[in-house]
């Protein structure tokens, strides 16, 4: 399973990112691969979608 996510360094060195289906929840690592298990996180909290305030963006065929 693949998920699709945008991070940064930011100028202390840290990486910053998120889930591309979670913007709005961001987490940090020290190192990109401290990021990217704190993302493979999320997206096990996240990905069953029974949390609520979680936002999702679907297609809605409307014709």
């Amino acid at each position: 399973m693949k998920a699709k996510v945008t991070y940064w360094r930011e100028s202390d060195g840290k990486y910053l990112g998120y889930l591309n289906d979670y913007p709005d929840h961001w987490t940090q690592g020290e190192d990109l691969d401290d990021l990217k298990i704190h993302l493979r996180d999320l997206f096990g909290l996240f990905g069953n979608g029974d949390i609520p305030g979680i936002r999702k963006e679907e297609e809605l065929e409307i014709a």
